[in-house]
């Protein structure tokens, strides 16, 4: 099926401000609460909410098979697991019906009323259950950067790190959408120059850039998904702050890695980019030396030229842009790690999440982290007020952003941002 929403030259007759991250050639999916209390998946063009179940009732889905229910519910699972013929069926029909050409719905005021909402007036949702969260390690950047860090400068990266995409599976019940507060992690720490652990507030909070893929039903337990394959079990795509809390994870990760560290909350943008959607914008990805094992060996272009930017703001001042990173930079490709996650049998299901690992890039401004922006505190971050920064302070706010962009269209994910409030949970005795 020919993918017309991706139609550079297409217009809509909804207004849409310049750059914004959502033409007519986007349509993501999500899932909002409108300003009559009713949950439904929908999607967005410019500034304006589109409730698809909407849609659907009043019949502009004719000739699309659908369940009747498919998109009256609070997650996009069900719609996910209806698969990619599907998935582009949807898009290219909503890219039809607000075609400045097409007068069907752009002259019947009663069902603009039912189907269109301005942005302010819906509640984004998180949009799909997560039943499971896996986390890679696949920036060679990153992986360096937190090697000459902790291990060895001159041997940063571990034997293992160029033959597989690293992983580890984390805790999908404190995934949280864009603009949830998320309060600062208490636990076990190792003070410098100590032998005993103390118990306390984390001071050293940091974010992870990265990006999330979301999947559809892949595979049955036991079966493996083919790296040049891969793709087609992926709905789409998520911005994705893995928050991080240092010092207990310096003192937590050995042996099993990192654990309340990273458990007490993951954040990602409200809208799922389609893969569909990024397909102008698809890039070679970096040379792999060595060669990787045949199973996750892949042909043509499988990355995109996604662009990142992380903004600290801390409370009632101004914001500062103190990341600017790529996706394209990941060593790891998403279907290299989908195949490597399933070569074993792993079973993969509807709504599965996978984040990137942190995407750091070569220069020291597009690095993921603020333990790598700052080098573990060593160098601090001056703010448009004049404060430092080494780490995340309580009330701060991050805000992750990302685009593609060419010289016809821009296609971005919105944002995700969430502020860090004090810790409350207090020691008893």
């Amino acid at each position: 099926m020919i993918i017309s929403a991706n139609d550079p030259s297409r217009k809509s007759w909804l207004e849409i401000k310049d750059n914004s991250d959502f033409p007519i050639q986007n349509i993501p999916f999500g899932v909002f609460i409108t300003k009559d209390d009713v949950i439904t998946i929908g999607t967005r063009i410019g500034d304006y909410a589109i409730d698809l179940n909407a849609l659907k009732v009043l019949g502009y889905f004719n000739g699309i098979e659908l369940t009747d229910d498919i998109f009256l519910q609070d997650t996009l699972n069900d719609f996910i697991s209806s698969g990619k013929k599907t998935w582009r069926a949807i898009r290219n029909r909503v890219a039809e019906i607000f075609d400045i050409n097409n007068k069907d719905l752009q002259q019947n005021t009663t069902h603009r009323d039912r189907i269109i909402f301005e942005m302010s007036e819906v509640e984004m949702q998180l949009p799909v259950l997560i039943g499971d969260y896996t986390d890679f390690y696949s920036s060679k950047e990153h992986a360096t950067n937190v090697g000459k860090m902790f291990r060895d400068p001159d041997n940063a990266l571990l034997p293992n790190w160029l033959h597989i995409p690293v992983g580890y599976h984390g805790r999908s019940s404190t995934v949280i959408p864009s603009g949830i507060p998320i309060k600062r992690p208490v636990g076990q720490t190792l003070p410098k120059g100590q032998t005993t652990p103390v118990f306390g507030p984390s001071t050293r909070i940091d974010f992870e850039l990265e990006t999330g893929f979301i999947t559809t039903d892949a595979n049955l337990l036991g079966e493996n998904i083919p790296v040049n394959e891969a793709e087609d079990h992926i709905f789409g795509m998520v911005l994705l702050n893995d928050w991080s809390a240092r010092d207990i994870q310096t003192w937590e990760y050995v042996p099993l890695g990192p654990f309340l560290a990273k458990n007490f909350a993951t954040s990602i943008s409200p809208w799922v980019i389609t893969l569909d959607a990024l397909e102008p914008f698809r890039v070679a990805s970096p040379k792999q030396t060595p060669l990787p094992l045949p199973y996750l060996q892949q042909e043509g272009d499988r990355t995109f030229d996604i662009n990142l930017e992380v903004y600290l703001q801390p409370k009632d001042k101004k914001a500062k842009l103190i990341c600017e990173s790529n996706f394209k930079f990941l060593y790891w490709t998403m279907s290299q790690q989908l195949a490597h996650h399933t070569i074993n049998g792993c079973k993969v299901n509807s709504g599965d999440l996978m984040g990137s690992g942190t995407i750091s890039g070569e220069l020291p401004n597009s690095f993921g982290s603020l333990l790598e922006l700052t080098w573990s505190g060593k160098n601090p971050i001056v703010m448009e007020d004049g404060s430092t920064r080494t780490f995340i302070e309580d009330y701060d706010t991050i805000t992750m952003k990302g685009y593609c962009k060419n010289d016809k269209i821009r296609i971005g994910f919105g944002e995700v941002s969430n502020m860090l409030l004090p810790a409350t949970v207090m020691v008893t005795n």
